[in-house]
């Protein structure tokens, strides 16, 4: 989030003699802490030292104010900045003997802020940017610094340097021993975002379009394992799934999105062993905000929005934040994708304490089957079902409040809650119903018949967690204590009518316009499931060394019942213990050598032979990998390599010839062993970038089908790359103007874990184009004009999985027209 500041420094703290040197040193403490009211420290009455003169550190992890209060001690100059600046921001401390501005450095790494020298012992704190305006100097020894925009949450342009998701604290990346990359919301504007698959394919490791273009589910894998569900998070909480009903994202209303790669059990319960995506909200920063847009674009798309927020016009405590969108239109083969987003939040805060509370309503309506059909192994342009006769229709509501409350320099605690209801509805026509598919190899009729789904789900999570921020002798500890409890219930119904000669089509000639009647719903499932845990991490630092320990123990309990009878058709409970690890060095020249280890764990919903919910998949990572982060964060890289393994997944196996119900066998175990590339810049001169490479060799090593065994796991490519170049004209007659391009390359997969059928390679162009309409004429300042189109070749990648078919994206070009105030 952004945070407008305008503030000026003085009253410098009185120095303190030697024999109440710990007073003074509580007092410069407590005057850091004070969050609106500008701050300075100064060191205790000993003699100047300059810059070049090496000094012995000790300042443990902590709070940012409390530690460069500490600084000013310690190296006896001034050190002068703003409170509003420092707000919630932590260092990870420094260690040894070393020069001031070196140990100053260290202070800053990761925080987004820098330093400049207005004196022989003065040191004054600002925001990183590129140019600093002149220092002001006034008679009475106050300094006025011009007014700066201040990235609250860590990101400049391209680049983030602090993620709460990796560790559940607010730690740099660089300090980080996983891989951990962030989608900024400078990124997502500029390549022309409209879904939250688009804003991460640009991040190493991750794949989209596994189910061609779907946007009903955002469908997007991490290292070779599908986060569709169980990897969905939204501001730190996770956003619950049922059989069809999952919450939908509108990227608008994101200011960010992290993504953790690999277990991350340890903090958050079960998951996939591929890691989580958290979708970080718009939330009210302080800043006035005052946006409104609109697009028109390809397949009829027209879209509307706006982003408001400030603070009361009588209580500077109060903030607000209003974001909402309308949109209409249809995407590739008259896919519809039609919304209604409106997402207001409020926060009150004071100098320790601060409660912001966040809402959300949201009408989707898409189509319910977006497959194409199959025929003789190879996939048609001919849509399974009908536009006429689908519809996804889903409301979905959210409400909750972040609470933040810190006691002093040592303590600080944070709960997290939500409650979240989805309903949906849906109908669509399909050949997988008793007399569909091709009568044969030879006819191009395709008999259909009709099939209904209906969902209602609701869930609730809280998320206490307890800081403590201590040292013990050379060693500074963030110790995270954490209690977190979630459920969901959903009531799901289904329902399909056999093949229906007026529902047939002829892919030769393909008809649209079928209409009739909606299937009843005749099975119905009542599903209960919640998920207790209590976890705790050490973050420890001593010196340039940073070592993580951290261990989570939980207790999941799913029922399933058969909302007709009554009857209980599954039911079970499991405790799991997992853990992780990690050590990190930070060289001084911004490089940091790690490696990690983590678990995880993922209850299931299958049913084994007799009936019974099988017993949860496990999963072990271990990582190794190298960042750099550049010390005026213009430059980010994470080379990471890692071993993979998930254990006891749920295969397969068959059908129970007694009852009739599909079964399956806990025997699977997945590995995937690869290594991924991720380099951001941003350069002075108007230049960004981002690229990246992912390596996966995957292979599947036990299963209930034999052929399956030695084989690659459907939809998991050996090798994707993309980059993306933004240029911003700095000067000159295009004053103004910017743009960028990128590509994509997505290496073959197999359609099928048998490898029977592949899926080519293939590579998309996307472009954006913008342009400052107040650089032209002053009268339109606040207007921008922008283009941005997603695979402009519009290549059409065939994509098969496990037996259904589907096409990629086609070319998709928006313009928007945008003012800002």
């Amino acid at each position: 989030m952004q945070t407008r500041t305008a503030h000026t420094e003085r009253n410098f703290i009185k120095p303190q003699t030697a024999c109440h040197s710990w007073v003074g040193t509580l007092l410069l403490a407590s005057t850091a802490l004070v969050a609106i009211a500008p701050t300075t420290a100064l060191a205790q009455s000993a003699p100047a030292v300059t810059q070049a003169g090496a000094i012995a550190f000790s300042i443990p992890a902590g709070p940012l104010s409390a530690a460069l209060t500490q600084w000013a001690t310690t190296s006896g100059m001034r050190v002068l900045f703003s409170s509003e600046i420092t707000r919630d921001l932590k260092t990870s401390g420094v260690n040894g003997t070393m020069t001031a501005d070196v140990a100053l450095g260290r202070l800053l790494t990761g925080t987004g802020l820098g330093y400049s020298f207005t004196g022989p012992t003065t040191v004054a704190i600002r925001r990183n940017v590129d140019v600093l305006p002149a220092t002001n100097i006034s008679s009475e020894g106050t300094i006025v610094l011009d007014t700066i925009d201040v990235q609250g949450d860590g990101t400049f342009g391209y680049i983030a340097t602090r993620s709460d998701a990796g560790t559940k604290t607010n730690t740099p990346l660089i300090e980080t021993p996983r891989s951990v990359s962030v989608v900024t919301r400078q990124e997502m504007d500029d390549r022309g975002v409209q879904n939250l698959p688009e804003a991460v394919r640009y991040t190493a490791g991750v794949t989209t379009g596994a189910f061609g273009y779907d946007p009903r589910f955002d469908q997007i894998y991490i290292r070779g394992f599908a986060v569709t569900t169980l990897g969905d998070y939204r501001d730190g909480l996770r956003q619950y799934a049922g059989s069809y009903a999952t919450f939908s994202t509108e990227t608008y209303g994101l200011e960010r999105v992290d993504v953790i790669k690999g277990p991350a059990s340890v903090l958050y319960g079960q998951g996939t062993p591929g890691g989580l995506i958290d979708r970080i909200s718009k939330t009210p920063t302080g800043q006035p905000i005052h946006e409104i847009l609109g697009e028109v674009g390809t397949f009829g798309h027209l879209q509307a929005a706006f982003d408001l927020g400030g603070t009361a016009p009588d209580n500077k405590n109060f903030l607000y934040r209003i974001v909402g969108v309308g949109r209409t239109g249809d995407t590739n083969y008259d896919i519809a994708d039609d919304e209604l987003y409106l997402a207001p939040s409020f926060t009150w805060r004071n100098d320790t304490t601060s409660l912001t509370v966040l809402a959300l309503a949201q009408k989707d309506e898409t189509d319910a089957n977006v497959a194409m059909i199959n025929k003789n192994s190879h996939v048609t342009k001919v849509r399974a079902s009908d536009p006429d006769y689908d519809y996804q229709k889903q409301t979905q509501y959210q409400v909750g409040y972040k609470f933040e409350h810190q006691f002093n320099d040592m303590f600080e605690f944070r709960q997290n809650l939500r409650y979240g209801q989805a309903d949906l509805t849906g109908r669509y026509l399909t050949g997988g119903v008793t007399g569909g598919g091709f009568a044969s190899a030879a006819s191009p009729i395709y008999r259909r018949g009709s099939a209904a789904v209906e969902e209602d789900l609701s869930s609730f999570q809280v998320d206490n967690q307890l800081q403590i921020n201590a040292a013990t002798g050379p060693l500074g500890h963030t110790l995270l204590i954490g209690l977190d409890y979630g459920e969901m219930h959903s009531n799901f119904g289904s329902g399909t009518a056999a093949a229906n000669a007026a529902y047939a089509i002829n892919i030769l000639a393909p008809y649209y316009g079928i209409t009739g009647p909606t299937p009843a719903i005749n099975t119905r499932t009542n599903t209960d499931f919640d998920q207790l845990g209590i976890y705790a991490q050490d973050q420890i630092a001593w010196g340039n060394w940073r070592f993580n320990i951290s261990g989570r123990q939980d207790w999941t309990s799913r029922t399933q019942v058969n909302g007709y009878t009554g009857l209980v058709t599954g039911d079970r409970e499991d405790n799991a213990f997992t853990w992780s690890t990690g050590l990190l060095y930070l060289f001084d020249n911004g490089w940091a050598p790690y490696v990690s280890y983590a678990t995880s764990f993922q209850p299931t919903s299958n049913l084994g032979y007799e009936g019974q919910i099988l017993a949860p998949a496990t999963a072990e990572q271990y990582e190794a990998g190298l960042k750099y982060i550049s010390p005026d964060d213009r430059i980010s890289m994470t080379l990471a390599g890692y071993n993979l393994k998930e254990q006891n997944a749920p295969k397969y196996a068959g059908i129970n010839p007694t009852s009739g119900l599909l079964y399956y066998q806990s025997i699977g175990e997945i590995q995937v062993r690869g290594f991924e590339f991720e380099g951001r810049l941003r350069l002075a001169n108007g230049v960004e970038a981002i690229a990246s490479y992912t390596y996966a060799d995957a292979e599947i090593l036990q299963s209930a089908t034999a052929a399956e065994v030695g084989r690659v796991p459907a939809v998991t490519p050996r090798n994707v790359a993309t980059a993306w170049l933004n240029y911003t004209v700095q000067d000159g007659p295009l004053f103004g103007l910017s743009g960028g391009a990128g590509l994509r390359y997505i290496g073959q997969t197999y359609g099928n874990n048998t490898n029977t059928v592949i899926n080519s390679s293939y590579t998309m162009f996307d472009a954006s184009l913008r342009y400052d309409l107040g650089k032209l004429n002053q009268k339109l300042t606040g207007y921008s004009l922008s283009v941005s189109a997603t695979n402009i070749a519009n290549v059409m990648p065939e994509i098969c999985n496990s037996g259904t078919c589907y096409l990629g994206q086609g070319r998709t070009v928006v313009g928007t027209l945008k003012y800002k105030w």
